[in-house]
């Protein structure tokens, strides 16, 4: 097999051009926002702290993510499917898979982050260092990649089908039209989600209990609010980033049609990515002072 055909979304003429159109806004306010996020956080001397530093590597693993899926995915629109190579199939799964894996990771050092600041903030300055962030950062981008790249899809074996039905090249759909190898790799994908699915799950779950069951113990209303307005939007995006990427992979698929399936892929591939900067943006008042500060700075 030396090529796949993606079909994308079949539709007639307009509705592929409006869904074409809508794509299209999402990918430049994509690319607007995060761009926006890691600029401020890496100009602003207000924003040089833990929480925004992962934030802005949560932007790069977000644009890395956009930049691999919504390009081709707004080409097969265009087109009404196309053609791509093994190999480039293959390049956009492994990069699929390192922003995924590290956008777990990421999330999972963020909630312990909000876990230290709230459960212990006496030691928060001296636990969460500018060095100690930059080697957790480090980690997990170098167990993202690594791990990646120990997953071997490629072992997958296409006899006469090499028509996919989706819009990018994602392990689930190869899989359906495989013809031998599927064990391995369905064996691989087992073995990979346990440290890059469940273990972050766990501490991402443990940390909130401790978060959740400290915030209840302040007396003050007011402290309260401001405790637990400090992790909301990371508890956000983890609530909607986990929900689709559960109900793709965990939960089964069994009567689920393919369209339901390529609406919840856009989902973590095109509306998580578009959706977090407005997040941490909307409800931050550091951010939209950077924002503020940096536009009057300009006029």
């Amino acid at each position: 097999m030396t090529d796949f055909f993606l079909t994308g979304f079949q539709g007639s003429h307009y509705v592929r051009i409006s869904l074409f159109c809508f794509l299209l806004v999402f990918f430049g306010a994509t690319i607007f926002g995060n761009l926006l996020i890691i600029t401020l956080v890496s100009t602003n001397k207000n924003l040089h702290t833990p929480m925004y530093f992962f934030i802005s590597q949560l932007s790069i693993s977000d644009l890395l993510l956009t930049s691999d899926i919504s390009p081709k995915t707004l080409h097969i629109l265009l087109k009404d499917g196309g053609a791509i190579s093994f190999i480039g199939c293959m390049t956009q799964l492994y990069f699929f898979l390192v922003s995924e894996a590290s956008e777990c990771l990421l999330l999972t050092v963020m909630s312990y982050d909000r876990y230290v600041a709230i459960c212990d903030p006496l030691h928060y300055t001296s636990k969460m260092t500018r060095s100690f962030c930059v080697i957790l950062a480090a980690f997990c981008w170098f167990l993202a990649f690594s791990i990646s790249l120990t997953y071997r899809p490629s072992t997958l074996t296409f006899c006469r089908q090499n028509i996919i039905d989706h819009f990018f090249c994602d392990i689930i759909p190869l899989l359906e039209i495989a013809c031998s190898g599927i064990y391995i790799v369905q064996l691989e994908n087992f073995i990979l989600s346990i440290p890059l699915v469940l273990v972050p799950s766990l501490i991402i779950t443990l940390s909130y209990v401790q978060i959740i069951s400290t915030i209840l113990k302040i007396s003050s209303n007011i402290s309260r609010q401001k405790a637990f307005s400090t992790c909301s939007s990371h508890l956000i995006v983890v609530s909607i980033f986990y929900w689709t990427l559960f109900s793709v992979y965990v939960i089964p698929t069994r009567g689920q049609s393919m369209t339901t399936s390529k609406v919840l892929s856009l989902l973590y591939t095109v509306f998580n990515p578009f959706i977090n900067p407005i997040i941490y943006s909307l409800r931050n008042k550091d951010i939209k002072k950077a924002v503020n500060e940096a536009i009057f700075k300009h006029i």
